[in-house]
């Protein structure tokens, strides 16, 4: 492939069910351009093609093979999603397939490859053993394991279940739910285990309600889910119904990066890692760009792989960016935080 004439082309899927911020991303974007223009290492204009999906769990991985054949047949030299870890792992193959760096921002570490990058906004494999951790500092023995019977949620029950024998904590009932089923009755079962704890474990669909029927039931044990706890970002009704509940999030407000970018994208407290992911993902997109020995596909992968030891937005102090040769998770160092929802705001989970 010859190099790249005119504005630089970075597609996006766009599978998130609130939709990207276009105009967000548009400023973080130029916000990562502007530093390597001060450096003289990358100063193309840069041009963004959106096609949305409807992809898992709610619609269809066709709808994400579809989305991603549209970016590879337009003149993209990187694409930026999925967001989802059902989605991601469609869209592994064929990124690989197609030779297209692609840099999904969803919570699965399968879901990388020759051309998959991943900037982990949470993980599947890493929050169990975290969240076990603090359920046993917290002194519990015992807890009740609720999760979706779906990909996301199979897959965190499997490494909570081995995190809880090495970690010194009893599953007191297993409780897979189905999508659309009344969670109610499940509910009523770890009620009458009277566990001193529940783990919510998913995307975090079903959570609204299995929040109310616990409520309902009077449960008054510690309410605890993975990083499905996001969503009180940026849904009102996630975030009343996870008041209460501790979680796994990926943002610490004492991090000199967040606060930063925070101010640079314009962004208030209330907006949390919603938007600041962005300013990574960008970071992460336009390095590649200034680290490519040349502005194709080929060369951007090369760039991604030459990305090192950035500070990262998102994480605790101290995490850092970067890949390199066949490393393709993108968050170096502490970058998962325990967090909790009370009075309507995240606060720390200190035990």
């Amino acid at each position: 492939m010859s190099d790249h004439r005119g504005p630089v082309r970075l597609g996006f899927l766009d599978d998130t069910p609130q939709g990207v911020d276009r105009p967000l991303l548009e400023r973080a974007l130029r916000h990562a351009r502007a530093r390597t223009e001060r450096t003289g290492r990358f100063s193309g204009e840069l041009e963004l093609h959106v096609v949305r999906a409807d992809g898992l769990p709610r619609g269809t991985a066709r709808a994400v093979e579809v989305a991603f054949a549209e970016l590879a047949d337009s003149d993209a030299l990187a694409v930026l999603g999925p967001a989802i870890g059902d989605n991601a792992l469609v869209t592994t193959p064929l990124a690989n397939a197609r030779r297209v760096p692609t840099i999904n921002f969803a919570g699965s570490e399968r879901a990388r490859g020759e051309y998959m990058f991943h900037l982990q906004i949470g993980s599947h494999e890493e929050e169990p053993p975290l969240l076990v951790r603090q359920l046993v500092r917290e002194g519990h023995r015992e807890v009740a394991l609720v999760f979706e019977r779906a990909t996301i949620g199979a897959r965190y029950e499997a490494f909570f279940d081995e995190a809880c024998r090495s970690g010194g904590l009893t599953i007191a009932t297993h409780i897979g739910l189905d999508p659309q089923t009344d969670p109610t009755p499940a509910m009523q079962t770890v009620l009458r285990r009277a566990p001193t704890g529940l783990v919510y474990l998913g995307l975090g669909l079903e959570l609204p309600r299995v929040s109310r029927a616990l409520r309902e039931g009077g449960f008054d044990g510690a309410r605890v889910c993975n990083s499905c706890g996001m969503f009180g970002w940026v849904s009102p009704p996630h975030r009343d119904a996870l008041e209460g509940w501790a979680y796994i999030d990926v943002f610490r407000e004492d991090n000199v990066a967040f606060e930063e970018a925070r101010i640079a994208l314009g962004l208030g407290e209330e907006d949390g890692p919603a938007g600041v992911l962005y300013a990574d993902l960008a970071t992460l997109a336009v390095e590649g760009l200034a680290h490519a020995p040349t502005l194709t596909r080929d060369g951007v992968r090369a760039g991604l792989e030459s990305v090192k030891a950035l500070p990262a937005a998102l994480g605790q102090p101290g995490t850092q960016l970067g890949f390199g040769t066949w490393d393709r998770g993108a968050l170096k160092g502490p970058y998962l935080v325990p967090r909790r929802w009370s009075g309507g705001r995240s606060v720390a989970w200190t035990v």
